[in-house]
C-alpha cells in the first residue's frame, strides 16, 4: 500500500491508513507493507518495485497521480495484482484494476447542510487540482446547496497542491474576508482549513475523514472514507486467485444505490437542525433509490446545457467532468 501523504493528516491518507489497519485485522497471517509520503513521480514506481522485491503480491496505489507508476509495475510483474484508487483503465490488463466510490453523492448531501446553514449565501471551497473528481465534487456540493438556497454562491479556489498548509491558510483567510461563512475543501490534509475556519467562528464541512473533533462548534457534517470493507474484499479476491475477470479487474465503482459505497456521510455537528437533517435524509433516500446529484438540467458557468432536463449521466461521464456549474465562482485552470 502506498499513499501520497502522511497517515495522520485528518484526511485522505489517514483514511488509507485506517483501511490498512482493517486489512491487518482481517488477515492477521498476512504481512501488509505500507509506505506514506510517496510522491506522484518515479518514487512511486521504485517504492512499489521494492515491495514486490520483498514478496508483495498485491499492490494498492492510492493517489490519483500514482496511476502511471501502477501501470508500469503491473506490466513488469504479471503475477502481481495491482489496483489503483480512483483512476480509469481502458482496457484493464488481467492483473490490474481501479476502484472508487461515488464521492460526489455524500458531498451533495453535505452541500445541503451548507446551504441551510449559510446566512451570507457565500460558501468557500478550497481545492487542490482541477481533476474531474474534484470538479464533480465542487459541482455536486453546489447543487446540494442550491437545492435549499438557489441563490447560493460557491467560490472555488485552488492551492495547486494536495497538501500545503501555508497556502491553505491563505486561501481560507481570503475567503472569510469576502463574506464566506461556510468552508469546505478537497485537500488531502484537512486540519489547517478546519482549524482556521473554527477559529474564525465560521462553519465547516469536512472531507476524507472525520475531523469533527477539530471544530466542536462549527462542524456541520462532511463525507469520509471507510475503506476497510472494500480493501478487504479486493485482497480476498486476489488471495483466492479469482481476480482475473472479477469486478475488480476493471473500473470498479460503488455508489449509494449499491449499498457498498466506501465514501459515507460524516456525523452531524451541534448546530444542524432537525429540519436540515430531514432534508438530507430525504435526499439520501433518493440517491439510494438510484437518483443522482447530476440529473438534468445541469448548466455550466457559460450557460451551456451539459445534461438535458430529466437525463442522468453515467458515472463514466461524471468522472470526466471538466467544467464548473452555474453558481460556482472560479475558473477551471
Amino acid at each position: 500500500m502506498i499513499a501520497v501523504g502522511p497517515k495522520d493528516d485528518f484526511g485522505y491518507n489517514q483514511a488509507v491508513f485506517q483501511g490498512v489497519e482493517a486489512l491487518r485485522d482481517a488477515f492477521p497471517d498476512v504481512e501488509v507493507l505500507d509506505a506514506y509520503n510517496i510522491p506522484e513521480d518515479d518514487t512511486a514506481a521504485t517504492t512499489m518495485e521494492s515491495m514486490v522485491a520483498q514478496g508483495a503480491t498485491i499492490i494498492f496505489a492510492t493517489s490519483y497521480g500514482h496511476l502511471d507508476a501502477a501501470k508500469q509495475v503491473a506490466a513488469a510483474h504479471p503475477d502481481v495484482v495491482v489496483v489503483h484508487q480512483g483512476g480509469l483503465l481502458d482496457p484493464a490488463p488481467p492483473n490490474m484494476g481501479t476502484y472508487f466510490g461515488s464521492v460526489y453523492e455524500p458531498v451533495y448531501l453535505a452541500g445541503i447542510a451548507a446551504g441551510a446553514a449559510t446566512t451570507t449565501g457565500k460558501l468557500g471551497y478550497v481545492y487542490a487540482i482541477p481533476i474531474p473528481q474534484t470538479l464533480a465534487n465542487i459541482n455536486a456540493f453546489t447543487r446540494g446547496a442550491q437545492s435549499v438556497r438557489p441563490d447560493v454562491e460557491v467560490t472555488a479556489v485552488s492551492t495547486t497542491s494536495w497538501c500545503d498548509p501555508a497556502t491553505q491558510a491563505d486561501r481560507v483567510a481570503s475567503l472569510l474576508a469576502s463574506g464566506v461563512d461556510v468552508m469546505t475543501q478537497h485537500q488531502d490534509c484537512t486540519k489547517t482549513i478546519i482549524e482556521a475556519t473554527e477559529d474564525a467562528g465560521a462553519f465547516t464541512v469536512g472531507y476524507h475523514a472525520d475531523a469533527s473533533s477539530l471544530a466542536p462548534e462549527g462542524w456541520l457534517t462532511g463525507s469520509e472514507w471507510d475503506w476497510g470493507p472494500l480493501y478487504t474484499e479486493i485482497a480476498q479476491t486476489a488471495i483466492d486467485g479469482e481476480f482475473v475477470g472479477s469486478d475488480f479487474n476493471g473500473n470498479y465503482r460503488a455508489n449509494m444505490a449499491s449499498g457498498a459505497n466506501p465514501f459515507v456521510q460524516s456525523v452531524f455537528g451541534p448546530s444542524v437542525t432537525a429540519e436540515t437533517k430531514a432534508l438530507i435524509e430525504s435526499a439520501a433516500a433518493g440517491l439510494e433509490a438510484g437518483g443522482s446529484p447530476f440529473t438534468g438540467p445541469v448548466v455550466a458557468q457559460d450557460g451551456t446545457v451539459k445534461v438535458p432536463e430529466g437525463e442522468t449521466p453515467p458515472v463514466e461521464t461524471i468522472e470526466q467532468m471538466d467544467y464548473f456549474v452555474q453558481g460556482v465562482k472560479g475558473t477551471v485552470s
